[in-house]
């Protein structure tokens, strides 16, 4: 067990409250003689020979220092009897600490003179004292009271202090040392998250962490998981929820604010405004966090920042808060320390117009986020411009002008840049921090500044630009965060304050933010204590109440009217002849008797925190609670050309037309600040604490685990401190006590009613209650039932909880079953339905196209009764090839012609004009045969026979020439385009030239012969030869007549002699075939006729336009409509 034993811190909470160690004195190590030395401790606190002392403390800056006293020089703790002093505690406020059995448990924690504890085991008790033995192998002998009892092994640094089973200091101390070595940072305190800084990256965050406590497979300690919570009962309980981080400064409060907000972003996101919110974090860090003696990120300001979540349980915008800018860092910081961050980052990062150097990287990420959160480029210029500013001047320097101290700046590099950076006239920058106007009634004064009031006027100036600056940007970052923002009313408000300072001096700084300390600590008290307890008793349950530390009478040494802390400072700032040494002298005047207060000498006075006793200084109080900037100043950014310094003169101005509560002070005209700093921070407070009180919150206490931020190691005494002053033990006492779940009778039967098995005959909510309990069987001390709610212990209601979450699941499985069974059916019963109106429908239409169809096969049928002899006739004469299935009948009742049918009866009429004129030209031939007979018959072999040939040649030559020329000329107009007809010029003009050499050869011929028969007639005249002819066969032309009767005369040896009788009987014949002809044509021509009639009968409106268009018969069919 010799780990145990390690150093612990002064004394116990246990102790007396006026007990105080003397002195310090190191215990000496005895081991080294190689004996164990008895040392008995008597109660009267003195050695023997030697005098005893305590522990300083080990920080001098720590606000949990210990006043010690001196008393004697140190000696040697061994004598012959020796006795080492240990306080003995009356008070019995951890009564599991002193109800055990001295006999069983033979482990305990012992305190040392020096303060530490150490972990030793009973060797004999003996009356009131007992003599223990210590790891090191030394024995003491101490009062059997003011031992401790320690925890058995197995509960070595369990996540939960309620779990010890001894609830002290030491055990408390060494259990989160045990977590803290082994990165175990996070441990509970009842409903308190105890967070101590590792200073050092350690495993326990990322994606799969957020996922494991998402899903809550991991139930350890986290801030994850106080994020969690409160996500789930907004969402349960439709209540605002807070999350409150609290801590002294270098804690880690800041960093555990962004872990919770990384938190909600991952569940709450979606939206993509969530980034905007963590981008957020390094631009107000690098305007409002700087270094100091205890840390190097201190955040100057406080803020809260409100998350609000949509009824999808998104994130949908954020408004932030911030509160007391230290604003008098910006012209002046204490040895060790720094400004804000990013008058550094802009050395550092600064374009080369600004400062001439490159860029780095925090300076990018800070670019990067203001980007994020939609400042424009313009914007951030100015901003850098702004800050460029600042800085130049403080590079303004003064010289004396005259004997009476006046001075005015140096027209050098600074004042210009200052002046081209704000954009305003040098000129006028140089009056206004060198002169003053004044305005008394009607009349203003101008009056000299000296070196001081000209260096005050400028902090003034440089102080409000950076204030205003910072205002400014937090104001874009919230019109960039209400973006998409919707009234749900739900929101988880994340509160990162200043922690509790005190340093070698304390200034207005300090004493502002530990009042804002004690505020919130009282904020904590009446949550975790006050309300806790009331609620207890008002509810008449068993309850035994617990004591704790209220810091009700320090609020009231701050807050009381009219002789308050506030309200003196106030008083004395309105005084134009106030001092701060006046002020330090009203404080103690008025505040003597008050418990919390003690007045010190000269400007310093004493005052007793929560936290511990913080020593002020009063130095710069008045001039920094009045925070006044002259009008003048105003006027001069009100002047300049840039945007922002305009801006910022008109929020001055909105402010200064605030109401005033009090006097003012309005020396030298200065009336930009019409309220005190500590006013408003005041108002700002009670409406923190307002918006608090709406909410459930969720405590997170930081603890720093040692001074010099390094990891690894733990002083205990800071700890404790830490410990003591947030009130952790009380805590934990209570929530062990307590009943920290508790639920009015109706929302309980509400919400469980109906897990009940069997009804009951009394339905009021409390009997529905108590039934619910009884049938879980929940141990009767683990409940009580109150007058108006059940009061449960930690982890009682998380059993109905899961029963209730079980069962809802599974009747949700039951109506999701019957749901889609139901969904089922009526899918079956609609497609059934639907199919039977479908086949009414179709069924119905169908009846509908077979009367149409009916109807119309009747109307064609009659149609086809009366054109019975026409159909019949004309399937006659074209072969049976046209169909009449081409026809129908339109909306009017007109029977319409396919094209296909038109197109093919005009086809046979045209070949049928052909044939009738192929006819005509045969009977043309014919009669002039028979004309050439009659003309021989009448002339007989008269001489006339041979000219009458010639003639009748001649003629036929002049008529082919006639045919031939006009066919030319058909057939060059119908190529040119100027004719149009269904045939192909260029092969019927081949043809053409074909048949006019077969007439030519032909008609060669038959000259040849005819002057053969004319040289044989005169012969025959001169020698007696009769004349014969010879019977020619008629040959039959094709197109264009080219076809005629070709006879010749010739005479032979061998032809017989053409008697009178055949001559008359061949002329018979030809008439008989001509009048066949003329009867052939006649039947023709009235055939046409009749199709002509047929078709003008069906369609006249199409057969009269087709009669007007002769090109019609060169289109398809089925381009035709008829």
């Amino acid at each position: 067990m010799s780990e145990k034993a390690k150093p612990f811190v002064q004394s116990l909470k246990s102790m007396p409250a006026d007990y105080r160690f003397l002195g310090s004195s190191p215990l000496e190590d005895s081991s080294s003689s190689g004996s164990s030395v008895p040392v008995t401790i008597p109660r009267n606190g003195h050695l023997k020979n030697g005098a005893v002392g305590g522990v300083d403390s080990a920080n001098d800056d720590s606000p949990y220092g210990l006043q010690s006293i001196s008393n004697g020089d140190e000696s040697s703790l061994v004598d012959e009897d020796p006795i080492v002093p240990l306080p003995e505690s009356n008070d019995r406020r951890w009564s599991d600490t002193s109800v055990y059995a001295r006999k069983k448990a033979l482990q305990f924690w012992v305190q040392l003179p020096n303060g530490n504890w150490e972990l030793g085991k009973v060797l004999s008790t003996s009356g009131e004292e007992s003599v223990i033995k210590l790891p090191e192998g030394n024995v003491l002998k101490v009062i059997s009271e003011t031992l401790v009892p320690a925890n058995p092994d197995i509960l070595d640094g369990v996540d939960d202090l309620m779990q010890l089973s001894y609830l002290n200091e030491p055990s408390v101390l060494y259990n989160l040392e045990y977590r803290y070595n082994q990165d175990m940072i996070y441990t509970k305190a009842g409903p308190v998250l105890v967070a101590v800084n590792p200073f050092k990256e350690v495993p326990l965050y990322g994606d799969s962490n957020i996922e494991a406590y998402r899903k809550r497979s991991n139930q350890s300690p986290h801030v994850y998981a106080i994020a969690d919570t409160a996500i789930r009962e907004m969402i349960r309980d439709e209540v605002n929820q807070s999350i409150i981080i609290s801590g002294e400064s270098g804690a880690g409060k800041t960093e555990t604010a962004k872990i919770a907000m990384q938190y909600l972003a991952s569940l709450g996101g979606g939206s993509g405004i969530e980034n905007e919110i963590l981008k957020t974090n390094p631009i107000l860090e690098a305007f409002g966090n700087a270094k100091t003696l205890r840390n190097d990120n201190s955040s100057r300001f406080g803020k809260l920042i409100e998350i609000h979540f949509s009824e999808t349980r998104k994130i949908s915008g954020a408004k932030i808060q911030t509160f007391l800018l230290e604003k008098s860092r910006v012209v002046q910081c204490a040895e060790g320390e720094r400004s804000y961050h990013i008058f550094y980052q802009l050395c550092a990062g600064a374009s080369p117009a600004l400062r001439g150097v490159d860029d780095a990287e925090r300076f990018q990420a800070v670019q990067e986020a203001l980007d994020i959160v939609h400042v424009s480029k313009d914007d951030q210029e100015s901003v850098f411009a702004m800050l460029a500013a600042v800085l130049w001047l403080g590079n303004v320097s003064f010289s004396i002008i005259d004997n009476e101290n006046h001075a005015e700046p140096e027209s050098d590099e600074s004042l210009s840049t200052v002046a081209r950076l704000i954009g305003c006239n040098i000129n006028d920058l140089k009056l206004a921090l060198s002169k003053r106007n004044i305005k008394v009634r009607n009349e203003t004064f101008v009056q000299k500044l000296t070196l001081s009031q000209a260096i005050d006027a400028r902090d003034a100036l440089a102080k409000s630009i950076y204030a205003c600056l910072f205002d400014w940007l937090v104001e874009q970052i919230n019109k960039s965060l209400a973006v998409g923002k919707r009234r749900t009313g739900r929101s988880i408000s994340i509160l990162d304050i200043y922690g509790f300072e005190s340093f070698n001096k304390n200034s207005f700084e300090q004493f502002c933010i530990n009042y804002a300390n004690e505020r919130l600590q009282q904020h904590f008290n009446r949550h975790l204590f006050k309300l806790e307890q009331e609620e207890y008793i008002k509810d008449g349950i068993d309850w035994t109440r617990v004591d704790f530390e209220d810091n009700q009478t320090c609020l009231r040494l701050f807050e009381k009217k009219p002789l308050g802390l506030l309200s003196l400072l106030d008083e004395e700032s309105t005084f134009p002849n106030g001092t701060d040494l006046t002020l330090a002298n009203k404080l103690k005047e008025h505040l003597s008797d008050n418990s919390c207060f003690r007045g010190d000498r000269g400007k310093t006075f004493t005052v007793a925190h929560y936290a511990g006793e913080v020593t002020y200084e009063t130095t710069g109080f008045l001039e920094k609670n009045r925070d006044l900037l002259h009008s003048d100043s105003i006027k001069l950014l009100s002047s300049c050309s840039r945007h922002l310094p305009q801006a910022f003169a008109s929020s001055m101005l909105v402010h200064s037309e605030k109401p005033v509560v009090g006097p003012l002070h309005k020396a030298g005209g200065a009336d930009s600040q019409r309220l005190s700093v500590a006013t408003k921070f005041k108002g700002q407070l009670f409406e923190l604490m307002q918006r608090l009180g709406k909410t459930t919150p969720h405590f997170i206490r930081c603890i720093k685990p040692n001074s010099v931020q390094s990891p690894g190691l733990y002083e205990q005494e800071l700890v404790l401190q830490q410990l003591r002053c947030c009130g952790v033990l009380e805590v934990v006492r209570i929530s062990r006590s307590g009943f920290p779940t508790r639920m009015s009778h109706q929302k309980f039967a509400l919400r469980y009613g109906f897990l009940l098995l069997e009804s009951i005959a009394a339905k009021d909510p409390l009997s529905v209650s108590v039934a619910i309990l009884h049938q879980f069987n929940i141990l009767p001390e683990m409940y009580q039932v109150g007058y108006t709610k059940l009061f449960f212990r930690t982890g009682q209601i998380g059993v109905l909880e899961d029963t209730r979450n079980r069962t809802l699941h599974g009747i949700l499985r039951l109506q999701s079953c019957f749901r889609g069974h139901q969904a089922r059916s009526r899918l079956r019963e609609f497609k059934r339905g639907i199919t039977a109106l479908q086949s009414f429908i179709r069924g119905e239409k169908i009846r509908k196209d077979y009367t149409e169809l009916l109807r119309r096969h009747r109307a064609c049928s009659a149609i086809q009764s009366y054109v019975k002899t026409i159909r019949g006739e004309l399937v006659r004469r074209c072969g049976g090839d046209i169909k009449y299935g081409g026809t129908k009948r339109n909306e009017s009742g007109e029977v319409l012609v396919q094209a296909s049918v038109l197109s093919e009866l005009q086809r046979r009429v045209l070949r049928t004009e052909a044939a009738l004129r192929e006819k005509e030209e045969e009977n043309d031939i014919l009669r002039q045969r028979l004309q050439q007979y009659d003309n021989r018959w009448t002339t007989g072999r008269s001489g006339s026979v041979g000219l009458s040939v010639i003639s009748r040649l001649a003629e036929e030559f002049g008529q082919r020439a006639q045919v031939f020329g006009d066919d030319t000329k058909f057939l060059m107009e119908v190529k040119s385009g100027k004719v149009e007809a269904n045939l192909s010029p260029e092969r019927e003009l081949r043809r053409l030239k074909q048949m006019f050499e077969t007439w030519k050869k032909d008609y060669g011929g038959r000259l040849r012969e005819t002057k053969t028969i004319l040289s044989r007639l005169g012969n025959e005249e001169t020698g007696g030869s009769p004349l014969v002819e010879r019977n020619v066969p008629i040959k039959k032309g094709r197109r264009y007549g080219i076809g005629r009767t070709s006879e010749a005369i010739s005479t032979s040896s061998s032809q017989h002699s053409v008697s009178s009788s055949s001559i008359l009987q061949y002329m018979d014949r030809m008439k008989t075939e001509l009048d066949e002809e003329r009867t052939k044509r006649r039947a023709i021509e009235e055939e046409l006729r009749r199709v002509t009639v047929f078709i003008s009968n069906l369609c006249p409106e199409q057969f009269s336009a087709t009669q007007t268009q002769p090109d019609s018969a060169t289109q398809s069919p089925d381009d035709r409509c008829f």
